[in-house]
């Protein structure tokens, strides 16, 4: 036997298994077992062949070897039993709650890891949650533009080594009612003199401090330090209430993710040109990304947990008690608490779809519009910027803040803080990542990952 060339193959793997129409004594399992035992690998080995004892069968071949449960069908079952009581003995159980990109991504770390038995629960019908590419009139759409946006080239690598990306080119712009005019988005200082108000504006961005945006409290404070009352009035004012659902932008006393980039921008007219952005080339967006990641996983759909102990790392679903080594938690952590601190409050989203008979309906590049003034909804996007779809029609998605599901956390500093009484109440090898399970608006697709990869 070629022993450096049978201890190469063996070295990768946790199981061997030798199939010999020959006596398990003296034949090719013996053989692989003495090489197995002299070496310093850790590998179980299942030998299948004739049992050492006298056979009192006649028959054909077939029918011995069933006989001898060394069919197909018979060594099936005997590896899969093998990988099975292994999983009992020797790998840990880990429980994923939530099946969008945070939960899908750490089911993908702990299978690079390896020795990981992991669940995955997810209430709805699909993994991926907004992240996932549905089809309406054959257009590719998630649940809002879910482009990829990072500054961390780790996690970008990371992806596109998985789900190739296209890089975006793209602009915003935002339509202020009382103008009749499109602007780009953030501000850009060269549309000022488009303006009506342009004198006033340009003397109150001359009178700015930037230790007034500082010192800034609220979000108010800081548009209105860095921009100006004026600009802040046209672009920030109503659409920051209509996206929280809130009466006074005061309220926001977290206002770190509100400038897109820089409040007052200079030069290109690109929406993010200090960062990577970009979109799956796959027509079906991301989901490919959610199989690779959940492949060796136990997957349970439609499947809501119905009590949780996580003092004690256990669960209740399918009307069956399961205890775990760790858990990795991706919805509100108020929920795994009975919300014993009070509910953790959230901004919804209804998205409508429709389709318009022309080929693309946008200005070149542009892939959202904002909507700064008293309509019901916030933004517009035009799908097909982002998906490359071919079509002569176009898919609009209309997006308008609600009460219908737990989509944005509020940017409060008073629910940061209920938040962390809910995440210091986890346990050692309970994890809470992901927008939802960190409760920070702040967290997108890539710090998903990065998280999962922490």
């Amino acid at each position: 036997l070629d022993i450096d060339s049978i201890l190469s193959i063996i070295c990768a793997y946790k199981f061997v298994v030798t199939i010999e129409e020959h006596s398990v004594i003296g034949g090719l399992g013996s053989a692989i077992a003495e090489i197995i035992a002299q070496s310093s690998f850790n590998v179980q080995q299942l030998m299948i062949g004739v049992p050492d004892t006298i056979t009192t069968q006649i028959g054909k071949r077939d029918y011995l070897l069933k006989q001898h449960g060394m069919d197909a069908s018979s060594i099936a079952k005997r590896v899969k039993s093998l990988i099975v009581n292994w999983k009992k003995l020797v790998m840990k159980k880990a429980l994923i709650i939530g099946g969008g990109i945070a939960g899908c991504a750490a089911a993908h770390q702990l299978t690079l890891q390896g020795g990981w038995d992991i669940s995955l629960v997810e209430k709805g019908a699909n993994i991926g949650a907004g992240n996932y590419t549905h089809f309406y009139g054959g257009h590719p759409h998630t649940f809002g533009p879910r482009h990829f946006l990072t500054q961390n080239e780790d996690v970008f690598e990371f992806l596109n080594s998985y789900l190739p990306l296209r890089h975006c080119d793209h602009i915003f712009q935002t339509y202020v009612e009382k103008d009749a005019q499109f602007y780009d988005y953030p501000i850009h200082k060269d549309d000022i003199p488009r303006m009506p108000e342009s004198k006033k504006i340009q003397l109150e961005l001359g009178e700015k401090h930037i230790e007034d945006v500082a010192n800034a409290k609220n979000l108010e404070e800081y548009w209105k330090a860095s921009v100006g009352e004026t600009l802040y009035d046209k672009f920030i004012n109503e659409y920051s209430k209509k996206m929280w659902q809130i009466e006074d932008n005061k309220l926001l006393d977290d206002f770190s993710w509100s400038p897109k980039g820089v409040a007052l921008k200079e030069g290109t007219r690109k929406a993010w040109d200090t960062a990577i952005s970009c979109y799956p080339y796959a027509i079906d967006g991301y989901n490919s990304y959610f199989k690779i990641a959940t492949e060796s996983s136990k997957v349970y759909l439609n499947t809501t947990i119905t009590n949780f102990d996580i003092t004690n790392k256990e669960v209740v679903f399918n009307d069956k008690k399961h205890k775990y080594d760790v858990i990795i938690n991706t919805i509100s952590p108020d929920i795994l608490f009975e919300e014993c601190f009070g509910a953790l409050p959230y901004v919804g989203r209804d998205v409508h779809m429709f389709v318009l008979p022309i080929e693309f309906a946008f200005p070149d590049k542009t892939h959202f519009l904002y909507y700064a003034g008293k309509e019901k909804f916030t933004r517009l996007v035009e799908y097909k910027r982002f998906t490359q779809y071919k079509s002569p029609h176009t898919l609009i998605g209309m997006e308008i803040p609600s009460s219908n599901g737990k989509h944005y956390p509020l940017p409060f500093k008073s629910e940061y803080d209920r938040a962390s009484r809910y995440l210091d109440l986890l346990p050692e090898n309970v994890f809470s990542i992901g927008r939802a399970g960190s409760y920070q608006y702040r967290v997108d697709i890539d710090d998903c990952i990065e998280q999962a990869m922490s």
